[in-house]
């Protein structure tokens, strides 16, 4: 198989994983709601920056992409 089709194939299946942990671990992981986002709310516009969250991801990412590295 080519190796550009397996990639898209891994790449969609851990997508599918992702959004999954995202939609069960909302419940019990407040992702997007940390303390250090930033939310304004006014009448008619809620303006929402999810700093903390970003740097969150950010660092999860890096860890998951170095340990890829170092295993392969």
């Amino acid at each position: 198989m080519n190796p550009f089709a397996k990639t898209l194939i891994v790449l969609g299946i851990v997508l599918v994983v992702i959004g999954l942990l995202w939609q069960l671990g909302g419940r019990f992981f407040p992702f997007g709601r940390l303390p250090g986002d930033i939310v304004v709310e006014k009448e008619n516009v809620r303006f929402y920056f999810p700093i903390v969250s970003s740097i969150v991801l950010s660092v999860l990412l890096s860890l998951i992409l170095y340990l890829v590295r170092l295993f392969r």
